[in-house]
């Protein structure tokens, strides 16, 4: 019989390459969304069947992590193989505007999920998507022994999800794994995130329809990686023998100016010709380096990735100059996912 999975998040940059992974290998996938009065789907409008289509295997649920009730119906009706917690408020310098909300989705909000998992009864394995913001002011190489100093409400919060999925996993003896993740982008990164927020003005000043961008800290470096490589690390952490947490990353830092550069020279454009300093986005304390080493995913998984961070930046560009050229359209990212093996 196939595999069932629930994916918390499953409307993000990350549910939406993890959906779409476990329905290549045949899953039958769960997802929780919240109840908008508009549409909040695009990154998995690709993905989904009527549900009254006997072939469909994408199914969405009403939910929030903010209602543990709600969770523990929900994996009582579904009785999923594998748990992903990938929901959260994710946005580091909107953490800090909205500490209260983030401390209760992105922290409280995986003890809910823990909490339900165990009421449920169910025999299932669990993936929290833990994050390098942990470790925050503590230098680089950044490995699975490295100690956590957060330096944000979303960091803190995601360190209380990990050391909760850790005391679960030793208190109840369940299958529960940290994925300690360093920054993962694609198309369909949001458009608020520092990366997107870049290729996107690449894209509309070499349209001629923007000429400035607007900036903040351009000396923080960071490991960046392809999201479509990274959810294939979350799948193996669920699949080996012993439930361990894990680091994935690239291993090699740019700053915030290199992504910059690459992305500007992609289309022929100087990027100090049109950035500009504006101290409104700086964060009231910053996390000056985050590099990882994901030498154990590695070696106990298989995992290593192959785009780099000069790649994955004209990726972006390209797929953000697309996206600008189809305005109007209903033109939705489709990268190629890799081919993951067995």
């Amino acid at each position: 019989m196939k595999k069932r999975a629930f994916i918390t998040g499953i409307t993000g940059q990350d549910g939406s390459y993890l959906a779409e992974l476990l329905l290549l290998k045949g899953y039958e996938v769960h997802g929780l969304i919240r109840r908008a009065s508009t549409f909040n789907t695009a990154r998995i409008d690709h993905l989904y069947t009527d549900p009254h289509d006997p072939a469909a295997r994408l199914f969405l649920h009403y939910g929030d992590l903010s209602d543990g009730a709600r969770m523990v119906t929900l994996l009582s009706e579904i009785r999923p193989d594998e748990v992903y917690n990938l929901g959260a408020q994710s946005h580091v310098r909107v953490s800090f505007e909205e500490p209260e909300h983030t401390g209760d989705t992105t922290g409280i909000g995986s003890i809910r999920l823990l909490e339900a998992v165990r009421l449920a009864g169910i025999d299932t394995r669990y993936y929290q998507a833990s994050s390098s913001e942990m470790f925050g002011a503590t230098p680089p190489p950044q490995n699975e022994d490295t100690p956590f100093y957060p330096r944000s409400p979303y960091g803190a919060a995601k360190v209380y999800s990990y050391w909760v999925t850790k005391n679960y996993r030793e208190a109840y003896g369940l299958f529960a794994v940290n994925g300690i993740l360093f920054n993962h982008e694609s198309p369909r990164r949001g458009e608020t995130f520092v990366t997107r927020k870049i290729t996107r003005a690449v894209a509309a000043i070499h349209a001629g329809k923007q000429d400035t961008l607007f900036m903040g800290n351009l000396d923080a470096v960071r490991d960046w990686g392809y999201a479509a490589e990274y959810v294939e690390g979350m799948w193996r952490m669920l699949q080996v023998d012993e439930p361990e947490d894990y680091v994935l990353a690239t291993g090699v830092g740019f700053t915030v100016r290199d992504f910059l550069k690459i992305a500007f020279e992609h289309v022929g454009l100087n990027w100090e010709d049109h950035v500009v300093f504006d101290e409104k986005f700086l964060r009231p304390t910053e996390v000056d380096a985050l590099v990882g080493d994901a030498t154990k995913a590695k070696d106990k998984l298989g995992w290593k990735p192959t785009v780099e961070t000069p790649d994955l930046a004209r990726i972006m560009v390209e797929a953000d100059i697309r996206a600008l050229n189809c305005a109007g359209t209903a033109w939705v990212d489709r990268v190629q996912l890799p081919s993951w093996g067995s």
